[in-house]
């Protein structure tokens, strides 16, 4: 859980795809890429009176985007509270925002990010640290909470985690998931999530979806039914660490995390679900159908499958809607690559010294393209998923 914070350029990458293109001839040429949008630092639009010159509210080496996602209108960051210093764990920019470094907004307001405040409650409507987000068929956008202030500090357990559901057209919580105890341990830490529509009805406006959730530090995936709001965990050796890939190294930086599953994507057309540990260089899979059927049974062990080795440990996850192109970035090679287990052909979309840390990657099918948007790393973060 401890590493080397390193002062980073964050950059957020664009690909754009036809649908009508095959994926495996994206091919992988640096100049489909767009950097759409790229900070030296992340900074806020501040109300005036907000204590902006304490290091403890406001402390911008410290601010990191780990997830992201692209709203028809704007762009969603999230940014856990790893360290002292983050005011806000979720924010955006309009997409049709010009230029560099623009100042992010607090999203939906600075009302929902007073966990650090001496009058903010549980039971209030707000965020602690949030690690990733995803925004549903329905426009709305599902936020992670894993409650956890600090997580490279004191690991504070501000809050138990929750899920808050946001209506993009109205920006309003409009249903609260709290995480029974059962599915939660002493050191759980809910980082990434999946919404899973493969089997939703439109008639009942996605509340009829599955999520899938990793705990990272307390390894497991966590499954919530949110048509009959019930929630169960399950866990399997490969869901945890690998001690012989403790140590990561990008380029002249090395690093020990022994974190457990946390890099996740879903392919819908083969009702499957990817998973990787950082501390591993291997790829699992297991289908949603066995995640789905509700907790395991005494003696009873989840179907997990090795799918592949990779060439280095990696956090960023993302498969193809069609075809089944699983998308990923090696951390030793600081790229950019796909792989097909279908085909088992493998390419490699960009390689840079420049992209060092792909903590989020995501493919959404918009209007006529496919966006697979990824956030990066000039410079190495040494510290977090």
């Amino acid at each position: 859980m401890h590493g080397q914070n390193i002062t980073s350029r964050i950059w957020i990458i664009v690909l754009l795809i036809f649908i009508n293109e095959s994926l495996q001839t994206i091919a992988l040429h640096s100049s489909y890429m767009e950097t759409v949008k790229q900070w030296n630092l992340l900074s806020y639009n501040f109300p005036w009176d907000y204590p902006v010159a304490n290091k403890d509210f406001y402390n911008a080496e410290n601010v990191v985007a780990t997830g992201i996602e692209v709203g028809y209108d704007l762009i969603f960051l999230a940014t856990p509270r790893l360290f002292a210093g983050v005011p806000a764990t979720l924010s955006s920019i309009s997409r049709n925002s010009h230029g560099d470094s623009p100042i992010l907004e607090a999203y939906p307001s600075w009302s929902h990010h007073r966990s650090g405040t001496n009058d903010y409650n549980c039971t209030d409507i707000g965020l602690v640290s949030v690690y990733r987000v995803r925004i549903d068929s329905c426009n709305r956008l599902w936020a992670l909470d894993a409650g956890v202030s600090r997580s490279l500090e004191d690991f504070e357990i501000s809050c138990p985690p929750k899920i808050l559901i946001y209506d993009l057209y109205t920006n309003q919580v409009v249903r609260r998931i709290d995480f029974p105890t059962e599915v939660i341990r002493g050191e759980s830490l809910f980082t990434n999530i999946i919404v899973d529509e493969t089997t939703s009805k439109k008639e009942n406006h996605c509340d009829d979806v599955f999520v899938y959730i990793t705990d990272t530090v307390a390894p497991g995936i966590v499954v919530y039914d949110s048509e009959k709001d019930l929630t169960w965990r399950l866990s399997h050796p490969a869901m945890y660490p690998d001690p012989d890939f403790a140590e990561s190294t990008i380029l002249e930086h090395r690093f020990t995390l022994m974190d457990g599953v946390v890099g996740m994507a879903f392919d819908p057309e083969s009702a499957i679900l990817y998973f990787q540990p950082l501390a591993t260089d291997r790829l699992f899979s297991v289908s949603t159908a066995s995640l789905r059927i509700g907790p395991l049974g005494f003696g009873k062990e989840l179907p997990v499958k090795l799918v592949g080795r990779k060439s280095s440990q990696g956090i960023g996850l993302a498969a193809a809607p069609l075809g089944g192109t699983i998308f990923y970035s090696p951390l030793s090679e600081t790229a950019i690559a796909s792989w097909n287990p279908r085909t088992n052909e493998h390419r490699y979309l960009k390689h840079s010294n420049k992209l060092t840390v792909a903590y989020s990657l995501k493919i959404r099918k918009e209007f006529s393209s496919l966006q697979i948007c990824v956030r990066l790393n000039e410079m190495a973060l040494l510290s977090t998923y």
